[in-house]
């Protein structure tokens, strides 16, 4: 090998030496030989594409024609050379690849997932009409991470953020660490629920989870602190559990797909413009005739100060939580013939956590798992000096989007119900108290991602009924997936498409575990 690059290296030698004596064209007798007319072509390519892989660094008028310093990788260093900051606000843009409506814990994930994958070729726009997130769900998350759902995907997207998450650091850095806190979490059962709840522990320990079933006087001997009145089993959660600040990811997706050049807008996405194409056609849609297919085009964005822009884009992805239902029907889903009729099921739900204090001697160490109760009411240990935090997600009919404490519901409601379970906490002091909102997927309390089976252009990522900031990661990659390869890779959540709404195939999720 080395005897034929030494051949290869003095035939190349050669020629440029005949072409140079025979004069510019390289018209010598040397030059002719087919041999080293082929080799000297083939050197000329390499150097083009040695000049393509590693370029010039541009030379200043100071350093003079002869300096040729060579700037190794800088065409595929992806660390951010040409980072913004991301702490300067964005140019609006009037046009884009793929614009993402909400700024939350899934629509950020997207554009971290998105601009991963494609830095440079893809321009994503994500649009988030509260970036304070005063609101938000992310904001008023327990942080939940625990793969004790009743679906594989679910599971498996679980399981999915806990790889992902013990490997922070290579992802994100140590800028705004995620303070995972690995004790696992404890969902307990009566007797009407225990079978399920075993049933459930076994498929996730098949996926890769690890989990014990814990009876009632086991309960009891491991946690002193728990009152096993009315429970006959209880699941704990061994590895991969646990609860992360959720604020943290959010920022940590915020700051990474900004610094790789996505674009955050601060406004309101109140309608669409729409364009007929008559080279599309949807099949299976009676109300849809051909060639009168009518699709999204632009997305009418009402910007902080009140001004109002469009913003043209090839692909749109709904994934606005709380608000998904509205910008949907702003879609004319809900509201259109055919496929067009089935809405996007998503309601808004309102959540209130409560910070408490005590200094009882018998009060759940720093070990305690998040517990959750058969009610519903959680609460897990938070730092040091006997803080907690607890909340229960409110009942169906507490249906606003009015973020006010209500004074009575803790005495009402949270204290009873921890005052039985641990009676440690009976006497608790309340020393906070906050409210939040949270989208309800009021079909089957499930997530919806993946296309919509009417636009081609469109894709949802939404409903997850108050576990989406577990499920963030995975979902983000699971669209990002779609968008630029056409199909699930990391999980198949095919299952949890719109085209169940269409068909009625209800993917039930029975514990719907809170994060």
């Amino acid at each position: 090998m080395l005897r034929y690059r030494h051949a290869v290296r003095l035939l190349q030698h050669r020629s440029y030496s005949a072409g140079a004596a025979g004069g510019s064209g390289g018209t010598g007798d040397e030059d002719k030989h087919p041999i080293r007319r082929t080799f000297r072509l083939l050197g000329n390519d390499m150097r083009k594409i040695k000049e393509f892989f590693v370029p010039k660094d541009p030379v200043s008028e100071d350093q003079g024609e002869s300096r040729e310093h060579i700037l190794t990788q800088s065409k595929f260093k992806f660390e951010g050379e040409r980072k913004r900051d991301p702490t300067l606000p964005d140019e609006f843009q009037t046009h884009c690849d793929v614009l993402v409506i909400g700024g939350g814990g899934i629509g950020s994930s997207i554009a971290y997932w998105l601009k991963e994958k494609a830095r440079d070729g893809l321009n994503v726009v994500v649009v988030e009409k509260d970036d304070t997130y005063a609101k938000a769900a992310s904001r008023f998350s327990v942080g939940g991470l625990c793969q004790q759902f009743s679906l594989p995907e679910n599971i498996q997207m679980s399981l999915f953020a806990a790889d992902f998450l013990r490997n922070a650091r290579e992802h994100f850095g140590n800028e705004v660490p995620l303070q995972f806190t690995p004790h696992g979490h404890l969902l307990l059962a009566g007797e009407e629920q225990a079978e399920s709840l075993m049933r459930s522990s076994e498929l996730q320990n098949e996926l890769g989870a690890r989990n014990e079933l814990l009876t009632a006087d086991r309960l009891a001997a491991r946690f002193p602190w728990l009152n096993t009145k009315g429970i006959a089993v209880g699941c704990h959660g061994l590895e991969k559990e646990g609860w992360f600040n959720s604020l943290a990811l959010l920022s940590n997706f915020r700051r990474s797909a900004s610094g790789n050049g996505a674009h955050f807008i601060s406004g309101e996405v109140v309608d669409f413009n729409f364009h007929s194409q008559t080279d599309i056609s949807v099949v299976g849609d009676a109300g849809s005739d051909e060639g009168n297919y009518t699709g999204l085009d632009k997305a009418v964005i009402q910007l902080s100060d009140g001004t109002r822009s469009t913003c043209k884009f090839a692909l749109c992805v709904i994934a606005a939580g709380a608000s998904s239902g509205q910008v949907a029907r702003l879609a004319r889903i809900g509201e259109g013939p055919g496929m067009l009729q089935v809405p996007l099921p998503i309601d808004v739900r309102k959540r209130y956590l409560y910070a408490i204090n005590t200094q009882a001697a018998n009060a759940p160490g720093m070990a305690m798992p998040l517990t959750i109760d058969p009610s519903g009411t959680f609460i897990r240990r938070d730092g040091l000096g006997g803080n907690y935090i607890c909340g229960h997600n409110l009942p169906e009919e507490a249906v606003s989007d009015n973020v006010t404490v209500d004074p009575q519901h803790f005495e009402k409601h949270i204290r009873p119900t921890l005052a039985t379970r641990v009676p440690s906490l009976a006497d608790a002091k309340l020393i906070d108290s906050c409210a939040g909102l949270y989208e309800q997927n009021v079909y089957d309390e499930n997530g919806i991602v993946g296309p919509h089976p009417y636009y081609h252009n469109l894709y949802v990522a939404t409903g997850f009924s108050g576990h989406g900031i577990q499920q963030s990661l995975a979902v983000g990659r699971a669209i990002s997936e779609l968008i630029m390869d056409g199909q699930f890779r990391t999980i198949d959540l095919s299952r949890l498409s719109f085209d169940r709404l269409i068909v009625d195939q209800p993917m039930y999720e029975l514990n719907n575990v809170l994060s």
